[in-house]
């Protein structure tokens, strides 16, 4: 069953999944700016014990998890509040988001692993707040199924989905044209292949407008966050490959908007500040005022546009063929960028070779047009597999 919406005399109870990263921390000063509406009732990470420690100590949660059971082992258990019950593994993740206690989960683990947390807190019927896009990318079919089959929720923390889904508000799929998520360009915005040749790893994780963790700010580099966003919002809000379409705008002030049939366009504007997309998602419908910042409408003097060089930026095109292919193929995408990004920041891969790689994992997987979920798990460890063994001169095996 469904867990049922919370009264208006009380906060929203709020499990953090992944509380030490950048979307986790973010989502604690929104429940510390607004502690009437959010409370804060469970946390969990993966292996920063120390600061989920200190997380527990400033919000007294109920129940914390170390995902890593190697660090769950030698963690301090005398650095955690008393009356925090310190959980490990999966296992404790899904008793976190199946807790009668938890009217809203927080998803915001990186990459393929936040999978896990989310379809449990979906089979317990909670309301998901969405930031770990690879979900979708992933399981999109599976997963939004589960959710309709137990009546749960799936709000995005994305700032692009959330704009789509709030100019969407009182409007359904058969009334949109298209949409059209903006990305800021990242650090190599009107750079050409040529000049991207000897790219470093410090180079491509200096972000000209968000502060985010290293795995996401080398996809903003490469263009393939946003090809990962164009399958979530595919699935997401139940539309056709041939409808979204993705338009570079470097202030990142328009988040993103949506053309309607009759040609009108909403737009949601805001700077760029996370918290005010997380805390629409933990407090929705509700808006109050938040710690987020506000647009300074006398500094903004100009909102500029252009075309995406899709030649140079080569990722994007992988994600309009996955979110039009569907089946097995996201979770084979996600899992080679996921792994090329890693060789990537080790310095065992060019930043060229990261979407040149994924290209050639995705070409030459087994193709399933309805996997399982067993499968596309088996899919991303093979995936991962092969980018370990890939250079430019070999093609992986089927």
């Amino acid at each position: 069953m469904p867990t049922p919406t919370p009264s208006a005399d009380r906060p929203r109870r709020v499990a953090l999944l992944g509380s030490t990263g950048s979307v986790g921390t973010s989502t604690l000063d929104v429940a510390r700016h607004l502690p009437d509406r959010v409370k804060i009732v469970g946390l969990a990470a993966n292996s920063k014990w120390e600061q989920l420690a200190d997380q527990c100590r400033a919000f007294k949660p109920r129940i914390a998890v170390i995902c890593d059971p190697k660090v769950y082992k030698r963690a301090d258990r005398a650095f955690f509040p008393k009356e925090t019950e310190l959980l490990c593994g999966e296992d404790g993740v899904r008793r976190l988001v199946a807790d009668a206690d938890v009217d809203v989960v927080v998803s915001a683990v990186v990459g393929a692993a936040g999978l896990t947390g989310t379809w449990a807190a979906l089979d317990a019927g909670k309301t998901v707040a969405l930031a770990n896009k690879e979900t979708l990318v992933v399981g999109g079919p599976l997963v939004t199924e589960l959710a309709a089959k137990r009546g749960a929720k799936l709000l995005p923390v994305d700032s692009e989905h959330s704009a789509i889904f709030q100019a969407l508000t009182g409007h359904t799929a058969a009334d949109v044209s298209r949409v059209v998520l903006t990305a800021s360009g990242g650090p190599f915005r009107g750079k050409r292949r040529a000049d991207l040749e000897d790219v470093t790893p410090e180079q491509a994780l200096k972000h000209p407008t968000w502060q985010m963790g290293p795995k996401i700010t080398i996809d903003s580099a490469t263009l393939m966050n946003k090809a990962l966003e164009v399958i979530e919002a595919r699935w997401l809000f139940d539309l056709r490959a041939e409808q979204i379409d993705v338009i570079v705008h470097p202030e990142s002030v328009v988040h993103s908007f949506v053309e309607f049939a009759d040609g009108s366009v909403l737009a949601q504007l805001s700077p760029p500040d996370m918290r005010l997309p997380i805390q629409l998602a933990l407090l929705h419908p509700e808006r109050v005022s938040g710690p987020a910042k506000r647009l300074d409408w006398r500094a903004l003097s100009a909102l500029c546009f252009e075309q995406a060089d899709r030649d140079t930026f080569a990722a994007l095109d992988l994600g309009f063929e996955v979110a039009r292919t569907g089946g097995t193929c996201g979770a084979v995408l996600n899992a080679a960028n996921e792994a090329a990004v890693g060789r990537f920041l080790a310095r065992d891969l060019a930043f060229l070779d990261i979407a040149r790689c994924c290209r050639a994992v995705l070409d030459s997987h087994d193709y399933e047009p309805r996997p399982a979920l067993e499968r596309l798990i088996a899919l991303d460890a093979w995936a991962r597999q092969e980018v370990g063994r890939w250079t430019p001169t070999r093609t992986p095996a089927r």
